[in-house]
């Protein structure tokens, strides 16, 4: 395979199997210079085995790989160097301290960053003579971060990155990932958190089964679900169904209790069902609108239930 001068992974039919499964059955998809690519999917679609793929951790059974144009296997030292990783768990001993952590990691590389410098960047500088034992689940974070970035990498590998944070820390780490693409640094996003691929990442490539079942924009994606608009409001029981039913654009109406959702398609959704809570004398409270997300079509391509 060729490499192309803007692509930073190139995957092609990939396949990997264990005995009595095939965990990536045949996919393939681009990874471009500067982007932030996001990998989604339920527990067990395939996303760790692809990425472990791509760094060189585990052996492919099928296709072709490149990253960075190389091999990630016969390749693997030279691509090491120029990756950085960041593991779904990971671990460093409690009485290690900040500095001493990064100043370690930055000498298995010929060209490392200044880490003084990074820790800057990462909000950690005010915190480098502490034990790691003692940081918050949100700078544990960022040191893992740091230690991926300490090597100066092309292109980061961020696996389910903010798993476990509370959701101020959570996005705090998102304007982190952000800094870390403005560096320069292509960034490689597994998650599933639906929110977290729709802000951040450029492209996303829905995984389920092992397979990718959709790849586009995040926006691109939710338009082609072809999703209503969602008005939802509290109301008391005598809700006039039929007078918001014959307002134009309505799809549809849910209701649990006292709350009411209205699905429907129409730029005047809202203010026509207000007027016809309005018209009615219908006393609503706690009205707010919701547009489709990547949620929606996550749940719509990979169904709804919980998976282990």
């Amino acid at each position: 395979m060729k490499a192309q001068p803007d692509l930073v992974v190139e995957v092609r039919n990939l396949v990997k199997q264990y005995p009595g499964t095939k965990a990536v059955d045949g996919i393939s998809f681009d990874v471009h210079q500067g982007e932030i690519f996001g990998m989604v999917g339920p527990n067990g679609a395939g996303k760790t085995t692809t990425i472990e793929c791509l760094e060189g951790l585990r052996r492919a059974d099928g296709g072709t790989i490149q990253v960075l144009g190389l091999d990630p296997l016969r390749d693997r030292y030279r691509l090491r160097e120029r990756i950085g990783v960041q593991f779904q768990s990971a671990a460093l001993p409690d009485r290690i301290k900040v500095w001493e952590a990064v100043d370690l990691f930055a000498s298995f590389y010929p060209r490392p960053a200044d880490w003084r410098m990074l820790l800057e960047q990462m909000g950690l500088a005010e915190k480098k003579d502490a034990y790691f034992a003692k940081l918050s689940g949100g700078q544990k974070q960022r040191v893992f971060i740091a230690l991926a970035l300490v090597s100066n990498p092309d292109l980061a590998f961020l696996d389910e990155l903010t798993t476990g944070l509370d959701p101020q820390a959570r996005r705090a780490m998102w304007d982190e990932v952000r800094g870390i693409r403005e560096r320069g640094t292509t960034v490689f996003l597994t998650t599933h958190f639906m929110e977290e691929a729709e802000r951040l990442c450029d492209r996303v490539a829905i995984i389920d089964h092992g397979t990718i079942v959709a790849l586009d924009t995040p926006q691109n994606l939710i338009d082609s679900l072809g999703a209503e608009n969602r008005v939802v409001f509290e109301a008391q029981p005598e809700v006039d169904e039929g007078a918001l039913r014959a307002v134009p654009g309505v799809v549809r109406i849910e209701r649990i209790g006292e709350r009411v959702v209205v699905y429907g398609q129409e730029d005047g959704l809202v203010s026509g069902v207000v007027n016809a809570l309005e018209a009615g004398g219908i006393r609503f409270e706690n009205l707010r609108t919701e547009q489709p997300t990547l949620e929606d079509v996550f749940l719509a391509l990979t169904g709804k239930e919980m998976r282990d």
